[in-house]
């Protein structure tokens, strides 16, 4: 198929050789999707977003990306690894990991002079995306002494500048305040609506909705459970408690014991 992004069939990888972490994984990602994958934690969620940004290479199984092989020797060649990193952009859960430059400035333009672009364009990118995300006044500061949702903005901003493709997102809302949550969820439905490919992993499940046409949930076996629609998927009160994605809360009102369902929230990485 001419739109398909990723396509991963019976993709096995451990840790160590000894650590499964992921388990006969089938995913198809086609151009423009909006991908959610969901699961307890310890599940894979982050293995598999490692695998699709190709840090980390599956013990057995294939994974094409456009259409070709995604295998460790071919980033040996400096086209494919350009090209490869110049579609596919990874925000990591912790921010962090992704900002190491002196100024948040230099840690947005790292990747795009790394990657060959023109200064007069990655100045142009610079102000563009640093307007979008409202950090153009964090320009000149140090990354960290920023805040978790400003650094966040920052990480975002370091893999927007090269404009890619696929984003591919680990936990994006985690341990932020709901109104910098809400603007990154208007961002990927903003980017999504311009064509982006949005692959993300979350267990706010408040969010499944708005950034997932299909969501992939994860067992503790480290397999797909589940797919289908974000709809149908939420639905599933007997999936979403099986995997540890919400809880039994009961609490006594007026004499009566009342349970009801309780949405997991916990946002420690797997």
């Amino acid at each position: 198929m001419d739109n398909l992004i990723f396509e991963l069939k019976d993709v096995y990888f451990s840790y160590l050789g000894k650590y499964p972490a992921l388990n006969g994984i089938d995913i198809k990602v086609k151009q423009g999707e909006k991908i959610a994958v969901i699961g307890a934690n310890g599940s894979g969620k982050s293995t598999l977003l490692h695998i699709l940004d190709a840090l980390i290479f599956p013990d057995k199984g294939n994974i094409k990306v456009f259409g070709k092989e995604l295998k460790e020797e071919n980033f040996n060649n400096e086209d494919f690894s350009q090209n490869f990193r110049k579609k596919v952009g990874l925000i990591f859960q912790n921010p962090d990991i992704q900002l190491f430059c002196p100024t948040v400035k230099e840690d947005i333009i790292f990747g795009p002079l790394q990657l060959g672009m023109e200064k007069e364009e990655i100045q142009k990118r610079l102000k563009d995306i640093t307007h979008l995300l409202d950090i153009e006044n964090f320009l000149d500061r140090s990354p960290h002494h920023l805040s978790i949702g400003e650094k966040r903005k920052v990480a975002m901003a370091s893999t927007l500048i090269i404009n890619p493709d696929v984003l591919i997102l680990d936990e994006p809302t985690a341990g932020l305040d709901p109104l910098t949550a809400r603007h990154i969820v208007d961002l990927l439905i903003h980017l999504n609506s311009e064509g982006k490919t949005i692959i993300t992993s979350t267990h706010d499940l408040h969010i499944i909705e708005e950034i997932s046409d299909t969501v992939y949930v994860f067992s503790q076996d480290k397999k797909i459970i589940k797919s289908g629609p974000s709809i149908e998927i939420l639905k599933d009160d007997q999936l979403l408690r099986d995997h540890n994605l919400v809880h039994i809360h009961s609490h006594h009102h007026k004499g009566k014991i009342h349970i009801h369902p309780h949405i997991h929230l916990d946002h420690h990485t797997d």
